[in-house]
């Protein structure tokens, strides 16, 4: 099956521009196109847009989903130009400019857009994934609310006090905007929200740990930032631990300097990687599988593909990659 990218007036659209990702680079090249009166098609294969810098409150039941959650046709419905079609690309075909999706529909390109974000990234421990969730998705959002909340309840039943202890015990792994959003948000789960709701535990004696390879949490910001961040999570109660790389990660247990420490959960903040689409262009990737673009964010030896976002590796004017920040992205 072929889609065939049209207007709404069965006319085709040309140049044929398709936009990959309904993320927040993916909608803004939407939008504009569509208040141009420009034909695009954006592809997702979730059919709607998540607000990710507040999933964070969505896996601590500060937030539901419904409320970082917007279907992509009712954001992108006031522009005539604009379709929206749900599906996984799962291949690209430079040179006939030719995407195939997961179900075996092709769908053409004069020009593409490539927007597809990142995915939690193990740095070669791939097995870590099974037992430390990320938290990149609506689903990754609420498998750590059970999870998170679910270790209360049994803490709550069980009379072992050594069991308790591990059982109301939380580690994040990486102390970025993340790992230091989680650690903070758990800490007033457990400290406030929770505080007065069980009989035989103290959920304020939660012990939540924060680990973090680098010297310093929020890496990217400026170092008062990062000072003034760990001043918080400490006055919250939370545990940073810098400079200490984990070694091991267990259902039930991580190792961080050569000590074992037993845990109920553990999450991981630690690491992106773009996605793995952009690897099919053929050209070379940097360590988190970016793909290197020109100042017009065209991918190097690919003038009619474009990458945005997480996917994209721009250099600065010495040589130096951006860092991933909303701010730097406008």
């Amino acid at each position: 099956m072929q889609f065939a990218t049209e207007s709404s007036h069965g006319r085709s659209l040309t140049p044929r521009i398709v936009v990959v990702g309904g993320g927040f680079a993916g909608l803004e090249v939407a939008k504009a196109l569509g208040k141009a009166e420009i034909g695009v098609t954006i592809i997702d294969r979730h059919n709607h847009h998540l607000f990710q810098p507040l999933l964070y409150q969505v896996a601590t039941a500060a937030l539901s989903a419904p409320d970082i959650a917007e279907p992509i046709r009712k954001i992108l419905g006031r522009y005539p130009s604009v379709q929206v079609l749900f599906g996984d690309v799962t291949e690209i075909g430079t040179e006939a400019r030719i995407l195939v999706l997961a179900d075996g529909t092709t769908v053409p390109y004069d020009i593409l857009v490539l927007a597809t974000g990142s995915q939690p990234f193990y740095f070669g421990q791939e097995s870590w994934a099974r037992v430390c969730p990320g938290l990149k998705t609506i689903e990754d959002a609420r498998t750590i609310r059970s999870r998170l909340l679910l270790s209360f309840e049994h803490a709550e039943r069980t009379t072992d006090p050594v069991e308790q202890s591990r059982l109301m015990t939380i580690a994040i792994i990486g102390g970025g905007p993340t790992g230091v959003e989680l650690a903070g948000s758990i800490a007033e789960l457990s400290r406030h929200t929770l505080a007065r709701d069980f009989r035989n535990i103290r959920p304020e004696k939660t012990r939540i740990i924060l680990v973090e390879a680098g010297e310093r949490l929020l890496a990217g910001f400026a170092p008062e930032l990062s000072r003034y961040a760990r001043l918080r999570l400490e006055s919250l109660g939370v545990e940073v631990a810098l400079g200490n790389r984990v070694e091991a990660i267990e259902a039930h247990q991580i190792t961080v300097g050569g000590q074992v420490i037993p845990v109920a959960l553990t999450l991981w903040a630690a690491g992106v990687a773009a996605s793995p689409l952009v690897a099919q262009l053929g050209v070379g990737l940097d360590r988190g599988g970016r793909v290197k673009v020109e100042s017009d964010l065209h991918v190097v030896g690919h003038p009619d593909v474009f990458a945005l976002g997480d996917v994209a590796l721009v250099l600065d004017g010495n040589g130096q990659p951006l860092t991933g920040l909303a701010q730097v992205a406008k």
